[in-house]
């Protein structure tokens, strides 16, 4: 029995004209190669199958633009095949993988750190609460907004040597109710 290997060239032929054992046959024949090529190409083997898969849909729907004067059809497929893993690199978006993410940092404050703080502005307050109106007038213009002595003493409509008495005042009485506060300082 004489066993007849048909070529790419007549096999491409017959896949224009829709057959599907020539496109089968044809497969067999390049589907190697265009394995190795993609993987290459590619540097991955998912990635290299998926666009070997693409390739072949190309060759069956494009078997009649197939110009045999340009080339051969291993060739031609070869430059459909690196097309594809190309054109799917290029639709990849880029990530990094799940590992790195275990390494970047938040963007929302520390758990701990803003329970402290919490923790510490609500101390102040209830210290601040104890202290008297125009200490706490003092303290809220001095330090919280940045006024001047100058600026302080013409709000509580006195001089700024009686402001330098009522912060310093109210420092003490704050540092004092603050200390008292304090874990360290708690008797237990």
């Amino acid at each position: 029995m004489l066993h007849i290997v048909e070529t790419p060239a007549t096999l491409i032929v017959r896949v224009a004209a829709g057959d599907v054992r020539a496109f089968t046959t044809l497969v067999g024949q390049l589907h190697g190669s265009g394995l190795r090529i993609a993987t290459r190409v590619a540097g991955d083997r998912a990635e290299a199958e998926d666009a070997l898969q693409g390739a072949l849909t190309r060759l069956w729907t494009e078997a009649g633009r197939f110009d045999p004067a340009k080339g051969s059809v291993g060739g031609w497929f070869r430059r459909i095949v690196v097309n594809q893993c190309l054109d799917r690199r290029r639709r990849l978006k880029l990530v990094a993988p799940i590992e790195a993410a275990a390494n970047v940092a938040s963007d929302f404050p520390d758990p701990f750190a803003s329970a402290s703080a919490n923790a510490r502005a609500r101390r102040v307050d209830a210290a601040m609460a104890m202290l008297g109106p125009r200490q706490r007038a003092a303290i809220t213009l001095f330090h919280g907004e940045g006024a001047s002595m100058a600026e302080v003493a013409a709000a509580l409509d006195t001089t700024p040597k009686a402001v330098e008495g009522l912060l310093a005042r109210a420092r003490s009485e704050l540092s004092r109710l603050l200390a008292s506060d304090r874990p360290e300082t708690r008797d237990e």
